[in-house]
Formats: C-alpha cells, sequence, structure tokens
C-alpha cells in the first residue's frame, strides 16, 4: 500500500500515526531528520503561517536523493530555503516540506580561475562575502539579495546592476524521482525573476564564475549595497522583499503609489511606507491578512493602470480551516 500526504493512519497497534513516522518506518535508509507537524513561521521572515505535516532536513544529496526516489509519488513536495521570500498559509503545508541545511549544503568554497562553489543552503550574503574575501570579483550584487541560494537559482535572482544569470555556470540538483541533474546556464532557461527548470527539481549546489578584484574594493561596494538597501528598504521589518515583480516597462512600487496603496493595513499587515512593493506584519499580522493585502493591491492596480502585478513572493500551504 503506498503512503498517503492526506490524514493520519493506522499505525497497526490500534493507534494513529503521523505522515513523519510512516515516513521513518518506510523510508529506513534515511539519515537526515524528518519532523512531524513542525511549526514553519520561525523559518520565514514574516513569521506567519502555519506547520508543515512532515518537514524533512537531508543529511547530504544521497540522501536526499534516497528520499525522493523512494517517496510515494502522490505525496506533495514543497521546499522552503531562508523564507525571505515566502508566505505559509495558515492552514500548513500538506505532505512532505523540505529544507536543506547544514555542512552539505552550506559550503562555500574558491576554486581557481575566479570561481566558486557553493550549497544552496548558503545565504547569497555569504556568497558575496565569500568571494570578496577570495578576490573574486562580479558577485557582490548578492549582497543586497535575501535569501539562499536555491531560492536565487530558481527564479534568477538579482540586484544592483546584476543577475543570477550573469554569473552562474551550472546548478546542481535533484529531480522527484531521485535523479541527479546538471544544468548549464543556458539549459536554465532564464528569463526576468524565472527560470525554465522543472518545478520538481530540488537545487543541491551550484558553480559561480567571477573575475579578479581587489578584497578592499569589493567589500566597499557591498557597504554601499548596504547603505542603500537601509536607506530605501523596510529590512529591519518582519517582511518578503519585494513582493511583486516589475511589469514590463513599469516599476511595481510607483503603480502601487498611484493606485494610493501606501500605507495601506489590513489587520496587522500593511503596504510599506517606505517602499510600497515591500509588505510588512507590524506584529500580530496572520498569513492571510498578508496575503489579501496583497490581492487587494493588485485589484487596485488593476483598476488604476490596467496592469497585472505578478506576484514575486512564493505562496504555499492551504488557507486555515476557519477561512
Amino acid at each position: 500500500m503506498g503512503l498517503r500526504a492526506a490524514g493520519p493512519a493506522c499505525d497497526g497497534r490500534g493507534g494513529i500515526s503521523s505522515l513523519a513516522e510512516k515516513l521513518a518506518r518506510e523510508l529506513p535508509k534515511v539519515r537526515g531528520r524528518i519532523g512531524a507537524n513542525q511549526p514553519l513561521a520561525p523559518f520565514t521572515w514574516f513569521r506567519v503561517g502555519g506547520s508543515a505535516e512532515a518537514l524533512f532536513s537531508p543529511a547530504d544529496e544521497e540522501d536526499l536523493a534516497y528520499f525522493l526516489a523512494n517517496l510515494a509519488p502522490e505525496i506533495p513536495v514543497s521546499v522552503i530555503g531562508l523564507g525571505s521570500n515566502l508566505i505559509v498559509r495558515d492552514g500548513g503545508v500538506p505532505g512532505v516540506v523540505i529544507r536543506l541545511g547544514g555542512r552539505a549544503f552550506g559550503e562555500v568554497t574558491a576554486q581557481n580561475d575566479y570561481r566558486l562553489s557553493a550549497g544552496a543552503a548558503v545565504p547569497d550574503t555569504r556568497l558575496a562575502r565569500a568571494a570578496a574575501d577570495a578576490g573574486i570579483d562580479g558577485l557582490a550584487f548578492y549582497r543586497g539579495i535575501p535569501g539562499a541560494l536555491g531560492g536565487a537559482l530558481r527564479m534568477n535572482a538579482g540586484a544592483h546592476g546584476g543577475e543570477t544569470k550573469d554569473v552562474l555556470i551550472e546548478a546542481h540538483g535533484i529531480d522527484r524521482r531521485g535523479n541527479l541533474r546538471t544544468f548549464t546556464n543556458a539549459q536554465m532557461g532564464y528569463g526576468y525573476r524565472h527560470s525554465s527548470v522543472p518545478d520538481d527539481v530540488i537545487f543541491t549546489r551550484a558553480l559561480f564564475q567571477g573575475h579578479a578584484g581587489e578584497p578592499a574594493s569589493i567589500l566597499a561596494e557591498m557597504d554601499r549595497i548596504t547603505a542603500a538597501r537601509e536607506a530605501s528598504q523596510p529590512i529591519r521589518e518582519k517582511t518578503g522583499g519585494s513582493t511583486f515583480k516589475n511589469p514590463p516597462g513599469h516599476k511595481a512600487w510607483q503603480l502601487i503609489d498611484q493606485a494610493g496603496c501606501r500605507g495601506l493595513v489590513l489587520g496587522d499587515a500593511q503596504v510599506s511606507e517606505m517602499h510600497c512593493n515591500f509588505l510588512i506584519n507590524r506584529g500580530d499580522a496572520s498569513a492571510a491578512d498578508i496575503e489579501t493585502l496583497g490581492e487587494e493591491v493588485r485589484r487596485r492596480v488593476r483598476e488604476t493602470s490596467g496592469v497585472e502585478l505578478e506576484w514575486e513572493i512564493r505562496r504555499i500551504g492551504s488557507a486555515s480551516a476557519e477561512k
């Protein structure tokens, strides 16, 4: 009998077992940690949302490949990183949530020819610092991007004149069937905040190309980027970064401002007054408050400009039962 994602199941002794317990029994070679009903709000910058039915933290690539290869295909899989660009809905996330971490996915290594190898759990800011320390220029723009490299690879993250597509040589990942995959820069199919890599691929590591630079000047550029962010973005608030993608020929924040949404409040969620393409949790907002406020912003922008804003923030999970 295959595993089921929804609902509890009999454990064979007349009791009830969680999905996590079933996975631990049926995937005995797993070396990573499988937790049941794990709260996800602490992993998100908004600090909102429900729990993962099962949360899996693999030990390394081999462990992740084994887990995916032997996981029943009907069980949904979601992936989270540092939670900087994410709304977890209040009802939680059914199935398995995978979060990479630890040494296996968190190392950065400088190589010859001004290349850097890094795990998908490495924070973008740490990649920038490692490049600077090694005298590798061209990656300082990552200082201005919250989150980890897995998300940057998936969405062609960029800031301050640089994008992931400009520096990536190749990315490695594992698909839903447990196959190890390698993608060249061209095979990533990059566009604006988009890649065409299948959604079931979980990125595990990547190789980047920079060029020769002086550590002092690279660090100075990173300081400039930090100062610019602090002056223009509410980075010390509970936020999720840029909420909407810039539509062709427009800037999202200008459309939002023109629609009269700067400072707009719903529950304890608010459109930032500092930068109105940011939503913030003022303290006790629910995920529903934040997402509903975002949809209201989209509605007002559509009515005033005719432009349809597209979410840049990922939203996963189910609405709460009361909604």
